[in-house]
């Protein structure tokens, strides 16, 4: 009976393909293989899947009817039309293929067209969702529930997804979004209508920039395995050709090898000078107060409090003022060298040259209070500091300048010893924000020029210009920077030595349409671009560069992330980022030399560590997908010493997921952290050196509070972590409280124990 219903369906679906007919009129379309049975509404795009000895789920109960026509079904495939005879007509194909059920959709006109509409009870167990590493919501977690409806009510596939996939677990199954086409969609949570948890609409925009592009996207049936959906994206990378491995992007930059093993440093104290290059106080005082044409010009950038300090200070000032002496003699001196290249048309020429000959200046004017080497002057960003480091017994580092590329310019000798010492070291350096003239001069790396401010910034569809970061500038066209990008880097690379960049923003998906008339440009374009440049710097230039989060649609290219292991947490908090008074106030972007905002240490408030900390919540997406490609850690704002109150989880979850730490350093802190850098440095250096290139292969959950995990790799080593406080036992092994153990393909294994401090 059931084939002759099939039959019978198939010769009406023949007999109306060239009307068009109400939805009412059209019966699903019925794909099926041996996996799973797919059941579509053509005139809703409802989905009803029922896999093989499964259970029946609604994946989508349809978005409002569309008319249909030229309507088209076989067993594994069907076709048809919506709203043909109007201007914003589609056409959808989907095809059933084993696991994968794949939607095409091509529009005739421009505009947004829903796609999905999701209810809660999709979601089944729990929800997939790739924010940052990856998350796991379970189906009844109210915290999260709320935190989605709260925070993340409208999301896009490229930036706020750090993979353009989520899936939906349902025990022995689970269900798996992949966004094969991830540019211009917008997911929206809600409330379910009917009380049952999340709902989600996802929408595609048709644009005039991309008009021949279609939407495309897979459902794909994945085992009891929360990693399906990651492992199928991985799988489609390979299949089209978008997957770069570490160990092919090394053979292309060989010095990318030294970043296999090592930990993650920014380095602060990028001034010219420091107290210990002042030999002679009382002379240096005597000039920096005189008639000398560059020691007035210092002196007029000084504020107020550096004014009244330098004209009270006695002989020997004490070690308040000589800090405000510094400190004001560094910004001035800056401000100095920036005057000559934050123009209207900066020259990168005169850029790279200008800090040398203000160096060689100061050294000739305060010869007799300054030691006489100028190489070895500096504070954090120094000889000394590498030549500490390297005495520490820590011989793999990512060094990076927290401050720019003006440290290296002051001290090139300290960038050339932290090379020869064989780190890597590289400046923040970015292109994706344009300043106008005189706008935060000590956003050094944002001053690009009157041409980069004006005509490379994003025009938007209604004509205006994109605000840039934090609303300051313009956001830019990586096509428009990309000359200048070229000439300044290799400018900067040839006057400093360094040997790794930071490129900041390239690689988090943040992506534009471009609406210029005479260049416009789209998402996906923008995205190349973004990627270009990267591989560029890494490839021509042969300088292994990093990024921002590396989300996946802008991850080639790149062989670090700073980001995608602790995330920006609480942007626009009132009592993170505002309030002096609160416990959880990060801190000020002031001092210069250690910013507050990066050292001071501050407990997480409960909400985020729900959000961003608890273990069972925690998922390796991202390292299923790119974890023998892109080399991930945390953001700058949030390192391994910042939140005291996640201490433990965060360093065991960065184990778990075999990525490396990252810490903020100073000459001041630099005695206080030594330790526990090389403590890390100790277990996870030869961990990293033996698995960076090994993909991550599985995910368990031990222990039905899931606070026991284990990761597996291809060579086969297994990493367990116990996040809990007592010791657990499973599969006859036990685990100490806080710990992880790793077990290696020849049997041995190996212990670290949390520091609890």
């Amino acid at each position: 009976m059931k084939k002759y219903h099939r039959l019978t369906c198939r010769l009406y679906f023949s007999m109306v393909v060239a009307g068009v007919l109400p939805a009412a009129a059209h019966a699903n379309a019925v794909l099926q293989n041996p996996f799973w049975r797919v059941a579509l509404d053509p005139a809703t795009l409802a989905i009803r899947v029922t896999p093989a000895d499964g259970p029946e789920v609604a994946v989508s109960n349809g978005v409002d009817a569309h008319k249909v026509s030229s309507l088209h079904v076989a067993v594994d495939e069907a076709s048809w039309r919506w709203d043909e005879r109007a201007d914003n007509g589609y056409a959808i194909e989907a095809k059933l293929t084993e696991r994968d059920l794949a939607l095409t959709i091509r529009a005739k006109g421009t505009g947004q067209l829903a796609l999905i509409r999701q209810p809660g009870q999709a979601i089944g167990r729990g929800l997939i969702l790739p924010l940052t590493e990856g998350r796991y919501v379970a189906r009844d977690n109210k915290v999260w529930n709320d935190f989605i409806l709260q925070h993340m009510e409208r999301i896009n596939a490229t930036q706020d997804l750090s993979l353009p996939l989520w899936g939906l677990d349902h025990g022995k199954f689970t269900l798996n979004w992949l966004l094969t086409n991830p540019f211009n969609n917008q997911l929206d949570f809600s409330a379910d209508k009917n009380g049952d948890g999340v709902a989600l609409k996802v929408s595609h925009t048709f644009t005039t920039l991309s008009a021949d592009t279609p939407m495309t996207l897979i459902l794909h049936l994945g085992e009891a395995d929360p990693l399906a959906g990651a492992k199928r994206y991985r799988a489609w990378l390979k299949e089209t050709g978008r997957f770069e491995s570490l160990a092919d992007k090394i053979a292309k930059t060989p010095d990318a090898a030294k970043l296999i093993g090592a930990s993650h440093i920014y380095l602060w104290g990028s001034g010219l000078i420091a107290a210990k290059d002042i030999r002679d106080w009382p002379v240096f005082l005597t000039a920096l107060r005189g008639k000398d044409g560059l020691a007035q010009d210092l002196r007029r950038t000084f504020d107020r409090e550096s004014k009244s300090v330098l004209a009270q200070a006695s002989a020997k000032p004490d070690r308040y003022q000589q800090k405000v002496i510094i400190r004001a003699f560094n910004g001035a001196i800056n401000a100095l060298a920036r005057a000559a290249w934050q123009v209207d048309e900066p020259d990168v020429g005169l850029l790279a040259n200008r800090y040398g000959e203000l160096r060689a200046q100061v050294a000739r004017t305060f010869s007799a209070a300054l030691s006489k080497d100028p190489a070895g002057w500096g504070d954090g960003v120094s000889v000394n500091t590498m030549s500490q480091l390297q005495a520490a017994g820590l011989p793999r580092l990512w060094i990076g300048l927290g401050e720019g590329w003006e440290g290296g310019l002051w001290h090139p000798e300290a960038i050339a010893a932290g090379v020869k010492a064989g780190y890597m070291v590289a400046p923040y350096d970015s292109y994706e924000t344009a300043l106008p003239r005189g706008d935060n001069p000590d956003w050094a790396t944002a001053h690009l020029g009157e041409k980069a401010y004006r005509d490379c910034a994003i025009v938007q569809q209604d004509g205006t210009f994109k605000s840039g970061f934090n609303q300051s500038g313009h956001y830019t066209n990586p096509l428009c920077m990309r000359p200048l990008l070229e000439a300044r880097v290799r400018a900067l690379q040839e006057k400093t030595g360094f040997n790794s960049w930071f490129l900041d923003a390239y690689a988090t998906g943040m992506v534009f349409d471009d609406y210029r008339k005479a260049a416009p440009m789209s998402m996906a374009q923008n995205a190349i671009a973004n990627v270009d440049s990267s591989r560029w710097i890494s490839q021509d230039r042969q300088m292994p560069t990093g990024s921002e989060d590396g989300n996946a649609t802008t991850s080639q290219g790149i062989f670090f992330a700073h980001g995608m292991q602790t995330p920006v947490i609480g942007w626009g908090d009132k009592d993170m980022q505002k309030d002096k008074t609160s416990p959880y106030y990060l801190g000020k972007y002031y001092p210069p030399e250690e910013p507050e905002v990066m050292f001071k240490a501050v407990p997480l408030k409960e909400l985020y560590r729900k959000v961003d900390f608890d273990p069972a919540a925690r998922l390796p997406l991202y390292q299923a997908v790119f974890h023998d490609s892109v080399i991930t850690t945390h953001h700058w704002l949030f390192d391994s010493l910042k939140l005291n109150n996640v201490r433990m989880e965060n360093e065991l979850a960065q184990l778990l997921y075999n990525v490396p730490p990252l810490f903020h350093l100073s000459s001041a802190t630099f005695k206080a952290r030594l330790p526990l850098m090389q403590r890390q440095d100790a277990f996870f250096r030869p961990l990293h050196q033996r698995l960076a290139t090994q993909a991550l292969t599985g995910f368990r959950w031990l222990s039905t509070d899931k606070m026991l995990q284990e990761t597996s790799f291809a060579d086969g080593t297994t990493l367990v972590v116990n996040f809990s406080d007592s010791e657990r036992q499973a599969e006859g092994r036990r685990f100490k409280p806080y710990s992880m153990t790793a077990r290696f393909n020849d049997g041995s294994t190996s212990i670290y124990a949390a520091d609890k401090k």
